[in-house]
């Protein structure tokens, strides 16, 4: 059993308002609005992913080095930014330029929050419930992502206003950067214990032991398993929206409403039920986990069965069964809910906890490069042949790449 303290509370919190993000049930569908085809789409996620990828390990290695807490403030200021930006222009190159921004925002984030958790978990001497403890505060997360759906429908339902959502996201947004700002300070890490002279050997102490990752080949192939799954799931899970879109007009529910309420209504009530499972799905990753016979069998296993799902809902959207790719699409969903907590404990077994923040960017690193890739193929298959021959060309290569990716049951290294 977890210990629920005021902390789990607040990361739990940050979870839950980081995920309010009210345009994100509507992204494709709200640049498809503004006359992008699936490419273009495909090199926005490409810009963000590069930039992310060109910022990754020197935003992993600050928040290590400067702080934790600080870096994720600067991620939530990016943010904001850029939704204002997308609020006010619709233009593709300004829409690029508010992506960048983005990007950096995930660069400062990612793997810096679970690093957070993580020392607080060291700190308390309770790392032995890493899984069930990140399976829960992202299930948190999770529930955001489901009020979100509904809250983004409303929004999109009284408005009328896709755009109007990115605006909206500011006040969650600003709420949370409140509550990251005001996390105690020890979380930091070892760098909040020194006085300022003693920063430059923290540096370089930091640095030495962030580049022996990199000659970990077990740490690498975890890392490496990790992320090429969340590559996949980054790059097509905005596609089940021209899918729902394309099963709203078809069906004869809400006849009397015009088209963009009509979408909005079904994917919104379909993806606050996708959020409402995937939370379950996260607070059961430690449960699911056990009944393999061990955390690498779990992995390996898990990441096949992603890759079938999604073969399976493009085969399926490929002959117009739209509902049955739904529904083949929300596996997939719950999959990656499922392997996330697993994951960030696997790679976490196997780097020291002084570098967690850039252990685990070397991991969202590794995601945003090949999503970088992995996007413009994709809008270039959707335009081309359709969503379900592109989803059907990414998973066959998932399911190639498992050789390389598949990962060992070995003892803990540090």
């Amino acid at each position: 059993m977890i210990k629920k303290d005021a902390q789990f509370y607040r990361f739990s919190l940050y979870g839950f308002l980081k995920n309010l993000r009210f345009f994100e049930p509507f992204i494709i569908l709200i640049f498809r609005d503004n006359g992008l085809t699936f490419l273009q789409v495909g090199l926005l996620y490409s810009i963000r992913d590069v930039t992310n990828y060109l910022t990754e390990i020197p935003t992993g290695f600050f928040a290590d080095a400067f702080g934790r807490r600080k870096s994720m403030v600067l991620a939530f200021g990016a943010y904001i930014l850029s939704f204002f930006i997308f609020y006010v222009f619709s233009d593709f190159y300004l829409m690029a330029a508010a992506m960048v921004l983005f990007g950096l925002g995930e660069s400062f984030r990612s793997g810096t929050h679970k690093a957070l958790i993580l020392e607080h978990l060291r700190i308390n001497d309770t790392l032995d419930q890493k899984i069930a403890y990140y399976g829960r505060t992202r299930a948190a997360s999770q529930i955001g992502s489901a009020f979100n759906s509904l809250i983004a429908a409303g929004l999109l339902f009284f408005t009328g206003e896709y755009r109007m959502m990115f605006i909206a996201t500011t006040i969650p947004y600003v709420i949370d950067l409140i509550n990251l700002a005001t996390y105690p300070k020890i979380l930091d890490g070892a760098l909040s214990k020194f006085e300022r002279g003693a920063l430059k050997v923290q540096v370089r102490d930091t640095f030495k032991t962030f580049l022996g990752i990199f000659k970990n080949r077990e740490a690498m192939r975890s890392i490496l398993n990790s992320a090429s799954f969340s590559a996949l799931f980054k790059t097509t899970k905005d596609y089940l929206q021209p899918i729902l879109e394309s099963l709203a007009l078809a069906s004869t529910f809400l006849l009397g409403m015009d088209d963009v309420n009509r979408s909005g209504i079904v994917v919104g009530v379909v993806y606050f039920f996708i959020y409402l499972l995937t939370s379950y799905a996260s607070r059961s990753s430690e449960w699911i986990g056990q009944k393999y016979k061990n955390l690498a069998h779990a992995i390996n296993q898990t990441f096949l069965v992603g890759a079938g799902l999604l073969l399976i809902a493009g085969l399926a959207n490929w002959q117009n069964l739209a509902v049955i790719s739904v529904i083949v699409f929300l596996g997939f969903y719950l999959l990656q809910n499922i392997r996330k907590p697993m994951n960030v404990s696997n790679i976490s077994d196997r780097i020291s906890h002084t570098v967690m923040a850039s252990g685990l960017s070397v991991e969202a690193q590794m995601t945003t490069i090949l999503g970088a890739v992995f996007a413009p193929i994709m809008g270039f298959l959707a335009d081309s042949f359709g969503v379900g021959v592109a989803l059907i060309g990414l998973s066959l290569t998932a399911l190639v790449s498992y050789v390389f990716v598949s990962v060992r049951n070995i003892p803990q290294e540090v």
